[in-house]
């Protein structure tokens, strides 16, 4: 595994999701497709959470040994109890960002990290090579959830025209 290389990726995920936000609006950002999608605002404002409370702290803790503590998460409960849709766009993005660059930062600073520690997570067995691949894995979900909200938000706001022209959406 190539530390050096998944960084790369990450930063630019990074800077992909900061362009797939640039310029909406605060309605686009609140809009949901239905009840139970997420928003262009939920979808950041999980990232940010992800990015500090998930992703590097869990590595941390298989990389450190298995007597440490796993840190619980809620990611579907946070959306609501957090007031994810409530939030500021642009502020979201911002510390998405901000979380991001500290991580990378602190990936950098890993001295010879073993890719092969495991620990025995609450849902079974999880290795650090698992979760620096689940964590850009991660991102790239996101990224085709928030085109996904674009296509939804955009045939939305042209009806009654037809966007068929533009080709197949699966």
């Amino acid at each position: 595994m190539n530390l050096d290389d998944f960084m790369t990726h990450m930063a630019n995920h990074a800077e992909m999701i900061r362009t797939l936000l640039l310029g909406i609006s605060d309605e686009q950002a609140r809009w949901k497709p239905d009840a139970e999608q997420w928003s262009i605002l939920e979808v950041i404002n999980h990232l940010g959470d992800e990015e500090i409370e998930d992703f590097q702290a869990h590595l941390d803790v298989i990389l450190r040994g298995p007597t440490q503590p796993w840190p619980m998460i809620d990611p579907q409960g946070w959306v609501t109890q957090r007031r994810y849709n409530q939030r500021d766009v642009r502020e979201s993005l911002a510390r998405f960002l901000k979380a991001r660059r500290a991580s990378l930062d602190w990936l950098s600073s890993l001295d010879s990290p073993d890719w092969e520690a495991k620990y025995e997570a609450p849902f079974g067995q999880l290795s650090a090579g698992d979760m620096l691949a689940s964590w850009a894995a991660h991102d790239l979900l996101h990224m085709r959830q928030l085109v996904e909200l674009h296509w939804a938000y955009t045939t939305r706001l042209v009806a009654p025209y037809s966007v068929n022209y533009a080709g197949l959406w699966e």
